[in-house]
């Protein structure tokens, strides 16, 4: 399982043109199933991701996870998925994309439902996309930061 996590501002996912969800400041996610994936990825992506220490300290270093968050509106700040099976695109040979590597369909939304279950079990606030529909993000990313968490590579 791959996720690609972005700190933001705010960010938004529209679904034919109808606002799904939103956060304030927090972490824009993108979900990415691979064939194989299976519950001990879903607990190592969400540890990994709300535990993001990607927040600035009173010293203006990355030292604070979501979880530990403070100040006003703090109830808007949380975790937006995006399912996103193109992470797991192949570009190694020729120019088109070979997405063997992406979990079968059905198979990925379970998942992509397991790890926004892990997250809201852990007391996180998820909005989410619509998994499988085309959507348009809208995020203001904060730094940026980015940071890419591959279950495949725990060692």
């Amino acid at each position: 399982m791959r996720a690609v996590i972005q700190r933001v501002r705010a960010a938004s996912v529209r679904v034919e043109g109808r606002c799904v969800g939103s956060v304030d400041r927090g972490l824009l996610v993108y979900i990415g199933v691979e064939e194989g994936d299976n519950e001990t990825d879903v607990a190592y992506v969400g540890s990994k991701s709300a535990g993001a220490r990607v927040f600035p300290d009173g010293h203006g270093r990355m030292n604070v996870a979501l979880s530990d968050l403070s100040g006003p509106n703090r109830e808007r700040r949380g975790i937006l998925a995006v399912s996103q099976f193109t992470l797991h695109g192949d570009m190694r040979r020729g120019r088109r994309p070979s997405y063997n590597a992406a979990a079968d369909p059905r198979a990925a939304e379970g998942l992509y439902e397991a790890l926004i279950g892990w997250w809201r079990g852990a007391g996180y606030l998820v909005e989410t996309g619509v998994f499988g529909a085309h959507m348009e993000i809208r995020a203001t990313n904060d730094g940026p930061v980015t940071l890419l968490v591959d279950s495949r590579k725990l060692f």
